[in-house]
């Protein structure tokens, strides 16, 4: 010590001379080095813990991921099938320009069917409609109204006639006018069905359901059925909804069997196995829209609107009436169809109540 310099010794502190000391201790310096295995590509051990963890984490996600695009696919289907089938559907024009109703809360439709066979027109022949009717949905229960196709109205350049001789006359667009004119209440979407598509839909949902109060056999119609409810198939579905003869009031029961096998119909169409089975499912959408003729002013939604409208009216708290009639002629009941109608253009139907009755005429 006696030979060091003072700038030596203390270099380190004043900035010149070397450094003596000795280097700091860590908490780790008594331990030995760790024995770690020889970097494999990209400095990662080739094996080890964190080459399983990469392998466990691509068996825990491959799964998930293949069920989400399972699930993807799903949606997909569900929302491209129903717009693909709109995009068959033939439309027609059915707004009869002016001298309409005022616009109207809720939403009404115009649903007209014929079951008329296209080997019985002549070529240029409209038909005649076989059935008409308002279904109408909005802040009260969803109703369906038929009109019996013989119903006498005022239609529009012909005088007082039957009401299903308006389409025949004058199409879509007329029928519509005289509608109007002789309910008052305003029509925002026209739907038109062919009996004998539906029958391909009632196939595609393995058959529906109906309840006949009798047996019936009728050559006219093809129709041999037991008393009670039963399932049937496309064609018996179409020959019940036909028949007319076998019944003493005729187009009175009829009607009301038209609206049992749309009940029937919008039934098995919601069922959860039509949305988990893809065949069924298409089998639906696509037979439903070869079957129908839409408004050309009716856009996907108002289709929609219109499939839940249905539904609502043939559920439990919803209404399935004939306009309500004075006798079996078919004559509607002044008071009593005037009332329905101003709780129908008014959205109260809520309180149409005994109005609506299956047959027209009064309860009781």
């Amino acid at each position: 010590m006696a030979d060091q310099r003072p700038d030596d010794q203390y270099g380190w502190l004043y900035g010149g001379g070397r450094d003596d000391r000795p280097p700091p201790r860590g908490r780790n310096d008594d331990l030995p080095p760790p024995n770690l295995p020889p970097p494999g590509r990209g400095g990662r051990p080739p094996g080890g813990d964190d080459g399983g963890r990469r392998d466990r984490r691509r068996s825990r996600f491959g799964p998930k991921r293949a069920l989400l695009a399972l699930l993807i696919a799903w949606v997909l289907f569900m929302v491209v099938v129903p717009l693909y089938a709109f995009t068959t559907m033939d439309t027609v024009d059915a707004d009869p320009g002016e001298g309409r109703p005022d616009e109207q809360r809720g939403s009404t439709f115009l649903l007209v069917g014929s079951d008329s066979r296209s080997a019985d027109r002549v070529e240029g022949d409209r038909g005649r409609t076989d059935t008409i009717l308002l279904l109408h949905s909005g802040a009260g229960p969803s109703i369906l109204m038929s009109i019996p196709r013989d119903s006498i109205v005022e239609v529009p350049g012909y005088g007082s006639t039957k009401i299903n001789a308006a389409y025949s006359y004058g199409g879509a667009e007329l029928l519509t006018q005289a509608v109007e004119l002789n309910t008052g209440i305003r029509v925002d979407d026209y739907v038109e069905i062919g009996f004998d598509g539906l029958k391909d839909v009632v196939d595609a949902v393995g058959g529906i359901e109906i309840c006949p109060k009798e047996a019936i056999e009728d050559r006219d119609s093809r129709l041999d059925v037991e008393a009670g409810c039963q399932n049937a198939d496309g064609d018996t579905a179409l020959a019940y909804s036909r028949v007319r003869k076998a019944y003493g009031d005729g187009d009175i029961q009829r009607v009301q069997n038209q609206r049992e096998v749309m009940a029937g119909i919008a039934s098995s169409v919601v069922s959860p196995w039509t949305f988990v089975n893809p065949i069924r499912y298409w089998g639906v959408n696509t037979g439903a829209a070869a079957s129908v003729r839409i408004g050309e002013d009716t856009n996907p939604y108002g289709v929609a609107k219109f499939a839940l409208a249905l539904r609502g009216a043939m559920g439990a708290d919803g209404l399935s009436c004939t306009v309500p009639l004075a006798d079996f002629s078919v004559r509607w009941d002044p008071e009593r169809s005037q009332q329905m109608f101003e709780a129908i253009s008014g959205d109260r139907t809520g309180s149409i109540g005994e109005l609506c009755t299956e047959d027209g005429l009064p309860a009781g």
